[in-house]
């Protein structure tokens, strides 16, 4: 681990950071939704995103559960989770102030996918 990756704890704290940093009338809608940090994406999240980026693209976070947008009444209540991963974002982020922003960007990103926006419609 190089010296300018953030340590588990860090990065759990930027994630908590990221979500408190929410504009009030978002994080209200924010439901019944878990917030993980991972070390990496599993096999099965690397298979279920669209190859858009190429095989050298990291993932850094992703969103596993049913948009806002595309629910019913009658779904299950499961909490959705969004992961974000810390070894990816470690390995693109040049200094620890990258990988906060990286973090940042992250968590906001898939909260967006939360809410029904697909990556096109984002600012990256």
């Amino acid at each position: 681990m190089a010296s300018r990756d953030l340590t588990r704890r860090e990065f759990e704290l930027v994630v908590g950071e990221a979500l408190e940093s929410l504009p009030k009338r978002f994080a209200d809608l924010v439901e019944n939704v878990v917030i993980a940090v991972e070390e990496e994406p599993t096999d099965e999240d690397l298979d279920s995103i669209e190859d858009d980026a190429g095989d050298d693209s990291e993932l850094l976070g992703i969103y596993r559960g049913v948009a806002l947008t595309e629910r019913t009444h009658d779904m299950p209540l499961l909490p959705d989770e969004i992961a974000i991963f810390r070894g990816p974002i470690n390995r693109i982020a040049s200094t620890r102030e990258e990988a906060v922003e990286e973090v940042r960007e992250t968590v906001i990103h898939e909260l967006g996918h939360y809410f029904g926006l697909h990556d096109e419609e984002m600012p990256h």
